[in-house]
């Protein structure tokens, strides 16, 4: 009776380890692929790999953007046509552009409450400054958008939570900036004469707003089966959310406004830049000509659009009869205002409880 007992647990015994051994990970480097370099053997190491290519990528073509606008621009004449008044027209841009931060946080704050993780004024206009420094710094335009979301799971939202009030919240606004430009087409086709401008104007737009209105539409399906496959199942709960934001009473028309504001705030911007350097180009041309560059700048296919942004104003000016060296002029400036709101942006981490806390320990949100 003991022995069968005790082949029975031996049994049992081998069993349960043979299960063991298949749930217990295996160290990295036990098992290498056969004619695989080591780094690629490993998944931790594959991807590391492959972020870090992705990211010489984007300083190559950011590089290179550059360097091809820049032939068109001569520095010393640009530098020549500032004055005392130009510091007034730059300090104006600098805080137009925390007031377009403010903007984007009442936005956001109205879509974070609606995806369950509710955050106070300070608390978000804090990210969102802090955000604005990634964005300058990491190889992507919207590289401030990925440490938002860190910065509101770590806070106790939940990363679901999180994720989900950044992808609306940058949903609605590629919406809002195509409508926009829908809604000046007959303004922009009047000041762009030349066919490729216009071709390639419409076919940037409304690619934009198909994708916009094609993400509402996929809210209002109720097909069961989109929420049994991980990749459906969170694009379609956001897709959910951004229908129940933009179309109830409440926050609907607030969020509309809020989101609208922030595009004209950006042309508002440049024109201050145009104004420093006394660019002759008309407000109106600005505003037919910077929302649809940024609508191209925001493909994260360099470091925070920096190359992409000067070569597409470039073009742009040019498809509208303007002086192209003039677009990139503007396009610099623009793009060092910002990096000056990301400097101190910088600061506002640096000295921030989030950096000090180093993640160990979470920081609440209010319910």
């Amino acid at each position: 009776m003991t022995a069968t007992y005790n082949r029975s647990d031996q049994r049992a015994d081998h069993r349960y380890c043979k299960i063991g051994a298949k749930t217990i990970p295996k160290r990295p480097n036990s098992a290498r692929r056969v004619g695989l370099p080591r780094i690629f053997a490993n998944p931790d190491h594959a991807g590391e790999m492959r972020r870090i290519l992705l990211s010489a990528a984007k300083i190559l073509i950011s590089a290179a953007l550059l360097y091809l606008a820049l032939r068109k621009v001569n520095l010393t004449e640009l530098f020549s046509r500032f004055t005392v008044g130009s510091l007034f027209w730059i300090g104006l841009a600098i805080a137009i552009t925390f007031l377009q931060i403010f903007v984007g946080v009442l936005r956001w704050r109205e879509i974070s409450a609606e995806c369950g993780a509710p955050l106070e004024l300070a608390r978000a206009m804090r990210y969102n400054v802090i955000g604005s420094f990634f964005n300058q710094t990491l190889p992507s335009a919207i590289g401030g958008d990925a440490v938002r979301l860190w910065l509101v799971a770590r806070a106790g939202a939940g990363w679901r939570a999180a994720t989900y009030s950044i992808f609306v919240d940058r949903a609605i606004g590629l919406i809002a900036l195509a409508i926009l430009i829908v809604a000046s087409l007959p303004w922009s086709y009047a000041l762009i004469t030349d066919p490729h401008g216009r071709s390639a104007l419409l076919l940037v737009d409304l690619a934009a707003l198909a994708g916009g209105l094609g993400f509402l539409v996929f809210g209002a399906l109720k097909w069961r089966w989109l929420k049994t496959w991980w990749a459906t199942h969170h694009i379609h709960a956001c897709a959910v959310i951004a229908n129940r934001v933009l179309f109830s009473r409440g926050r609907g028309p607030v969020v509309s406004i809020l989101s609208l504001a922030v595009h004209v705030l950006t042309v508002v911007i440049a024109w201050c830049v145009v104004q420093s350097i006394a660019a002759p180009v008309g407000f109106s041309d600005v505003f037919q000509l910077v929302p649809p560059v940024m609508l191209i700048t925001m493909m994260p296919i360099s470091i925070a659009g920096w190359g992409v942004r000067e070569a597409t104003m470039g073009l742009a000016f040019g498809f509208a009869g303007l002086a192209s060296n003039e677009g990139v002029n503007i396009s610099l400036l623009f793009g060092a205002v910002y990096f000056i709101v990301g400097a101190v942006g910088g600061l506002v981490w640096i000295l921030s409880a989030e950096k000090a806390a180093q993640g160990s320990a979470q920081l609440g949100v209010p319910e």
